[in-house]
């Protein structure tokens, strides 16, 4: 059993920046970790990812504006998040391999 606990979340004026973070407890051989969204209404959308390798892929309407990192010793995912959109605001999940965090809301409003 992983647990997962994210950190970062909230509301952000559009353009501005937002860090998530997600640390993973109860595994020291997590291969894939990244974070998803998802809007009322909507499916679950894929945003990034990261393996253990340093791999990693963008979403892209993210790309260039969103930055995945991963530490490997603390099982922890970050994702800094810049020039932000209202079209961004929704719930943010980490995953880590089949595992789920509980999510964050998001939300980019002035």
């Amino acid at each position: 059993q992983v647990h997962l606990e994210e950190s970062g979340g909230g509301l952000v004026q559009p353009g501005g920046s937002l860090t998530l973070s997600c640390a993973a407890s109860g595994s020291s051989s997590i291969n894939v970790m990244g974070w998803w969204r998802q809007t009322p209404g909507n499916q679950r959308e894929y945003v990034s990812h990261i393996t253990s390798g340093g791999s990693l892929n963008y979403e892209d309407s993210v790309k260039g504006r969103f930055t995945i990192s991963r530490d490997n010793a603390k099982n922890t995912v970050h994702l800094r998040m810049s020039s932000l959109k209202p079209e961004d605001t929704a719930v943010y999940y980490c995953y880590a391999d089949a595992y789920w965090g509980k999510g964050l809301p998001v939300t980019v409003s002035s």
